[in-house]
Formats: structure tokens, sequence, C-alpha cells
């Protein structure tokens, strides 16, 4: 009998047949959400049959849904989403919180949309213990969402059915032109079951990067915190991890630098434990995040079946923001800086500039604010320019006491004190204007990184006036500079040079004082220093500076030229020779001082 051979229709069927299952085993496998489902009802199964057995009078209520129907058929997973007028909004069904954030209106330095909250990088959980000394976590609970949509505003309230007939309930409320999230967290129905140990709220948090340089960015993601007499504290930004336990809070701020992701009680939070671990060791142009936060707060009035009345604020750390929200007093939150000079800058140069901001160009309105603070220190350029005068004047009999007394610096130092006070000349007078700049100088140094309306502000060639300006990115980086140039900087530097070549020049032709530092070298450092540091600082900060020593310089040239008069200035110290010495009690206690140092002298 002839054998036959294998039908090609056999073959096609079974390769059809073959395909067809794993084409079904592929559609039917489970999706992430689904994974997350089961892994959350196991864990919410496993602690409602751990309260059942405990408490017999209970029933678990996930035992009666999940012998009729399989989980798909009785629970959604999918996120439930909102959108206002400032952010789109994510709610887990898993845990009841807050997954994902973005801002509308603003982008990050990769023009991508602010995600203040990722939902792999923000966890929220309420951990409750119950009357047999059980933890509640509610990260691992299933809630069923119930959203209200109302004129001006939309509530979503989530519940988690904890036990049969009791539920704990996660209430939000969102208004459409707020960045402010009203939270309450209601376990009235779970008093009977639940211990007299307070609850604790816990949020870990990882801020992500928005900036062009993440060191940057860095220096000003912050942990800040205020307290309900009303100080702030803040957890360190550079170190590698911070820890902290307070007490009385009124609010907690996961900073960024230009964001804040805030939460906050209309109470108090009895108690708080904060950590921030910082996650940058060096410029990177892959990083992610910057720091990782945890807060944990108590609750205590949950254990007793209360509402714990909270809030959160997810948006700018901008002044003109905050203000809207004043009962609060997220204002301080931005760090203007510390003591006089966060005054200054919060009460004065803030107000001032976003002034001038609302009808000019920012980079126009950095210049006018650079000459209104240039003109009004103008008189402190002039008692300093005199000063200076004055000390050029009496120079050639400087030079005499130094040729005189050249081997002894004690007498040398007692004749040229005795000269300047003949003269009427007081050597502190030049350093004096300086120092009443020095408040100013810092004041601005903290204002500008830190002020949110320059924020992807454009200038000339400047893309972003609160970021570097780039002329030239480098292939390599240069230690302490960076892998790019800035041009403002290098503007400012050349600025600096030319204003301490005018303001040192008179020194320099002075012979050198023993122990007095090196003013040309000082005046060659100075410009070098500030081209290095100021190459990864704001432009807008660049900018200022550059402006400021050019008008300086215009300044000390008008005084010099067109207001005083040398040749009157060398009549007047002539006359002050002429006149009796009044010592002043700083020239006192110097001149008591070299003569007892002599009389030491002497007698050794």
């Amino acid at each position: 009998m002839e054998e036959k051979g294998i039908d090609k229709n056999a073959i096609i069927g079974f390769v059809l047949i073959f395909a067809i299952m794993i084409g079904w085993f592929y559609i039917n496998q489970p999706t992430p959400e689904e994974i997350e489902a089961q892994r959350a009802l196991a864990a919410q199964s496993d602690t409602e049959e751990v309260i059942a057995e405990t408490e017999p009078a209970l029933t678990p209520i996930v035992e009666s849904t999940t012998a009729e129907l399989p989980v798909s058929n009785e629970r959604s997973y999918e996120p439930v989403s909102l959108e206002t007028e400032y952010f789109n909004l994510e709610f887990s069904r898993v845990g009841g919180q807050l997954k994902h954030i973005t801002l509308k209106d603003f982008t990050n330095h990769q023009e991508q949309p602010i995600e203040i909250i990722q939902p792999e990088f923000s966890d929220l959980n309420l951990k409750l213990v119950t009357a047999q000394g059980l933890n509640l976590n509610t990260n691992e609970l299933y809630f069923e969402p119930e959203v209200t949509q109302e004129d001006d505003r939309t509530r979503v309230t989530l519940r988690s059915e904890v036990v049969e007939g009791a539920f704990l309930e996660f209430k939000y409320q969102i208004l459409n032109n707020s960045y402010l999230v009203d939270f309450d967290i209601n376990t009235t129905q779970l008093s009977a079951y639940l211990s007299s140990q307070p609850a604790i709220l816990s949020w870990n948090y990882t801020a992500p990067r928005n900036d062009q340089s993440i060191q940057y960015e860095n220096r000003y993601t912050r942990l800040t915190y205020r307290l309900g007499d009303g100080s702030i504290k803040k957890l360190s930004a550079t170190s590698e991890l911070d820890e902290e336990e307070e007490s009385d809070l009124s609010w907690i701020s996961f900073r960024h630098h230009f964001f804040s992701a805030i939460l906050g009680s209309k109470s108090k939070f009895s108690k708080a434990e904060l950590v921030s671990e910082n996650l940058v060791e060096e410029e990177s142009k892959t990083a992610s995040h910057t720091k990782r936060y945890q807060a944990s707060v108590e609750l205590e009035s949950l254990s007793r079946g209360a509402t714990e009345s909270m809030y959160f604020y997810f948006g700018p750390t901008d002044s003109k923001t905050f203000a809207n929200y004043s009962e609060y007093e997220l204002i301080e939150s931005i760090p203007f800086g510390w003591g006089i000079f966060g005054t200054i800058n919060r009460y004065i140069f803030n107000p001032f500039f976003n002034f001038l901001a609302g009808f000019m160009p920012f980079g126009i309105a950095i210049i006018v604010m650079t000459f209104v603070v240039r003109i009004a220190l103008s008189p402190v350029t002039y008692k300093s320019y005199v000063s200076q005068a004055k000390m050029k004047v009496i120079q050639p009999e400087v030079k005499e006491i130094n040729e005189k007394f050249a081997n002894n610096a004690m007498k040398k130092q007692q004749e040229t004190m005795k000269l300047y006070n003949l003269a009427g000349v007081n050597p502190m007078s030049g350093c004096v204007p300086a120092l009443l700049q020095l408040p100013i100088f810092y004041a601005l140094f903290s204002f500008f990184p830190t002020s949110f309306i320059l924020r992807q502000k454009s200038f000339l060639w400047v893309d972003d006036l609160s970021s570097y300006d780039t002329i030239v990115d480098l292939p390599f980086t240069i230690p302490f500079y960076g892998d790019h140039i800035s041009l403002f900087p290098i503007l400012a530097s050349v600025a600096i040079f030319f204003y301490m070549q005018m303001t040192t020049g008179q020194t320099m032709q002075m012979q050198q004082q023993p122990g007095m530092p090196n003013m040309k070298f000082i005046m060659y450092l100075s410009p070098v220093m500030m081209l290095f540091f100021f190459n990864n600082y704001a432009s807008g900060l660049s900018l200022y500076y550059f402006i400021s020593n050019l008008l300086t310089i215009v300044i000390m040239l008008v005084i010099k030229n067109y207001i005083i008069d040398e040749n009157r200035i060398h009549l007047q110290v002539q006359a002050n020779k002429q006149k009796p010495a009044k010592e002043s009690k700083f020239q006192r206690r110097m001149r008591e001082m070299m003569e007892q140092a002599e009389q030491q002298k002497k007698l050794k």
C-alpha cells in the first residue's frame, strides 16, 4: 500500500492553531495595573482577615465580594483623572492618593510639562493601629472614588471599606483656579476599631529635575518647614543625609528650585520626622532627580474617630502666587536670604523688580534696577573717592616716613598715624562705604537665583535669566568652571578689573606696608575668581554686576573730573595740619597700643 505524506492543509491548520493559542495567552496576560490591583487586593484581604479573626463581630468585606465575581468585574483600577485651569491630576484607587500631577503653564529645560508629582516617585501612606495592635496601611488598600463637579471646584471622595459597614475616607477639594488642594481624612466609622495610638501619615517624595544644571538646581532644592511659633527651619541642602525630629509644625515644603510640593495642617502637626537625602554628586546631563524627601507626621485626632483637615500646595515657589494663600504664610518658604539680607530682598528688591517687570522687558528691568541701586549708593561712592583723594595728597609725606623709619616698623606706624591725625585723614573711611554696600551685594546675590519671575525669561542671547547663559559648549569639563562658557560673567569680570584698577591704582603706588596684602595680586585675582564663580550662576546676576561695575566706573570718573577738586582737597589737608589735632577714640586707642608695644620692646 502506498504511504501518504502529511497533508499540507493539516500542517497549516496546526500552525494556525498554535498561533491562535500564543495570541490568546498574550492578549489575556495581566496588565501592570491588574498586577498592582491583585497585590493590593491580597494586602487588603490579609488585613481584613486578620481583623476578622481577632474581632468576630466584624465581617470582612473582601470575603463576600470576591466569592462571586472576579476582581476585574468588581473593581476598576483605572486612575481617576481631573483637569483644572492650573493642572492635570490623577488619583490612584490603590492608596487613595494623588499619583500624578502636571502643571499646565510651565515646562522644564527640555520643554516638557512640569511633573510636580511623578507616579513612581511619590507615595502617601496613612498607618492606623487597630484596637488589637495591628497596623493598617492605606497604600495597600483599594478605594472607591466619587467625583462631584461644581461650578468653581471639584470634590473627590475616595472610600475604602476596611470592614463591612466601616469606611475610611480621603476627601480632596480642588478649586478650578488654585494651586491648593484641600485634603481631609475621616475615620469616624472606624473609631470603634482603632487604638488610642496616633495615626502616622508618611509622604515619600523624590524631587524631579527641571533645570539646565542639576548641580545649580540642587543648591536651591531644600526641605523647609514652618513651626507653630512662625520660625522657619531647613534641612541641609548639601549633606548626603539629614534627619530631624520636630514638634508643632504648620507646614512642610518639599521645595525644588522654582516649584514646591507642600503639605500643611489647618491646625498643627504635633510631631514630625523629616528626612532629606541628596541624590546629586556631580554635574550630569542625564540625572533625573535632585533629592529624596520623607515626612512622617502624627495625626492624633484620627485615633479618636475624627476628621483631620490638611492641604497640599503644588505650584510655583513665587511670592505673587503665594500672596493668594496668605493665611498659610507659604511665602516664608522662599529663600530670600537670612537676616537683614532677606528683609531687603523681600520688602525692597522683590516688589520693586516685580513693579518694573510689569511694564518692561525683564533684561531692561534688571538694568533699570541696577541704575537705581547705583544712584542710591552714589553718596557712599563719593565719600570713598574723597577718602582716596586725601590719601593721595599726603602720599609724598607717607613715603618720606617709610624711608626715614625703614628699619623700625613700630615707629613707622606711629608717625604715619600721627600724620593721618594732623591731616584729618581717616584710613578706615574708605573701608566703611564698602562695608555699607555688603548687605546690598549679598541681598542681590540671593535675589536673582531664586526669583521665579526671571525663570525662562530671555534677553539678548540669554534664553533663561534665572540660569547661566551659554555661548560655547565645551567637549570637556574644567574643574570649578564647568563644561560651557558664559558671556556675561566674562563681561562682568572685565568691568570689575577696570573698576579695581581705578580704586586700587593709588594704593598700589604707595610703598607696600609690611603685613599688608599685595593689592596688585588682588586686582588680578578678583576678576578671575568672579569669572569662575559666576559661570554657573544666574545670568541675571552676572548682568547686574556687569552693569553695576560699568556705572560705578562712570560715576567715579564724573566725581573725579567734575565734582572733586584735588587742589582744594590739598589746601584743606594742609589747613588741617595747622589746627590742633583732635584724636578720635580709635586713633587714641591705636596710639596707646603702639606706645605700649614700643615700651615693651625697649624693656626686652
